[in-house]
């Protein structure tokens, strides 16, 4: 379940410099969706994990489970996902399920469409259960299409569903975490094959350095825009009121002689 939020994270603070100085073409990649009965671990737990493992731009092993999420599924859940509590009935915690997880992204470059989303759940988890999250270097798919992808000339958001319409992914999202984590794996390929073609980055490394700076040049223009919206209406505002600041600043004559 990717839902639109902001999007903070790309690499974690811990280097693997065996991963960092890798071609992405030679990458292991850990493509994961949750799917969840809320916004936030707070008050939320995750109903199913979906992972699969990308090898040069295959998809070479997949990973899913069911998880008792601790609590019962709201309805309004249940009519985005399809997963209701009697398909949890007998499901494993989120505890049982975690190890297998973290040991089939083991190596590999986590990748999620709208990754804190999923990271705030699956850190929370770890916590939660005692385990240590390793610290993947994270990629977000949410983030790489925001500098691939003109909007709106060839797409009107970055939504998981309309990128994968947009590129004719094999497997379309459902809200159920394979078939998403397979979507999104098909549009990450497809993002990394547009990098590719501007031969501008080769390595983790040098991703990390080309999001940073278009991160920066989109707040800078944004700051800009907002800037010169802030004075188109300061400057008539103005013209509008300064006949009042006169008058304002008229010394009162009552009572001087």
């Amino acid at each position: 379940m990717s839902v639109a939020r902001s999007t903070v994270v790309i690499m974690t603070e811990t280097r693997d410099r065996a991963l960092w100085d890798t071609r992405l073409a030679d990458l292991d990649f850990t493509v994961v969706d949750v799917e969840t009965t809320g916004w936030a671990p707070d008050d939320a737990g995750i109903s199913e994990i979906g992972a699969v493992r990308v090898r040069g731009g295959r998809i070479v092993a997949e990973f899913e489970s069911l998880v008792d999420p601790g609590r019962p599924v709201p309805a309004r859940i249940t009519e985005v996902t399809g997963i209701d509590d009697q398909m949890l009935t007998g499901a494993p915690a989120v505890a049982a399920v975690l190890p297998g997880l973290l040991a089939f992204a083991r190596g590999s470059v986590f990748v999620a469409h709208n990754a804190p989303f999923d990271l705030r759940f699956l850190i929370a988890a770890c916590t939660g259960t005692g385990l240590d999250w390793p610290g993947f270097e994270v990629l977000d798919t949410v983030r790489l299409a925001r500098h691939l992808m003109a909007i709106p000339q060839e797409v009107p958001d970055r939504k998981l569903s309309t990128l994968a319409t947009f590129f004719g992914t094999p497997v379309r999202p459902s809200h159920r975490a394979l078939d998403d984590a397979r979507a999104t794996a098909a549009v990450l390929g497809r993002l990394l094959a547009r990098l590719a073609d501007r031969g501008e980055v080769t390595t983790l490394a040098e991703l990390d350095a080309w999001l940073a700076e278009r991160d920066a040049a989109l707040a800078e223009a944004a700051l800009a825009e907002a800037t010169a919206r802030r004075d188109r209406w300061r400057r008539p505002l103005a013209r509008l009121l300064r006949p009042f600041s006169r008058l304002l600043r008229r010394p009162d004559r009552v009572g001087s002689r």
